[in-house]
């Protein structure tokens, strides 16, 4: 199964496209809720390139490594990637008032589909904010 979200950014295509592939600009976004945060990311930005970000509890209870490898890349259109069995997409579309940044990724088995969706929404409503707040 499939998961949509997606967000419009208030902002030029080169930053949108910059902050979301900038290990020092993720560090700051990449995050789910308050509690939680990421401590390092790593980028290969290419076809068979790797990324990792290690994302971690703040009280240190639990931490994980978000990783895969690129498969498809279009600068400030699109990027695809697998993480594990999974795939996903994140597709960048200009329009006059900024950029709609859209992700589709393959669901797990492990956690509900709306915790799934909610999650990875709160992420991307941070990628939000930290643009439109450089």
């Amino acid at each position: 199964m499939k998961i949509s979200v997606s967000v419009k950014v208030s902002a030029p295509i080169d930053e949108v496209w910059s902050a979301y592939v900038t290990p020092e600009d993720i560090v700051q976004w990449n995050a789910a809720s308050d509690d939680w945060h990421t401590t390092s990311s790593i980028v290969d930005l290419r076809l068979g390139g790797a990324f990792s970000s290690r994302m971690e509890a703040k009280d240190g209870s639990f931490g994980f490594d978000f990783e895969g490898t690129y498969t498809n890349i279009i600068r400030h259109g699109l990027i695809e990637y697998e993480f594990g069995d999974r795939k996903a997409a994140i597709s960048f579309e200009e329009q006059t008032d900024g950029v709609l940044v859209a992700i589709e990724f393959d669901a797990e088995t492990e956690n509900p589909i709306e915790m799934q969706r909610d999650g990875w929404q709160s992420i991307l409503n941070n990628f939000k904010r930290h643009v439109e707040l450089k």
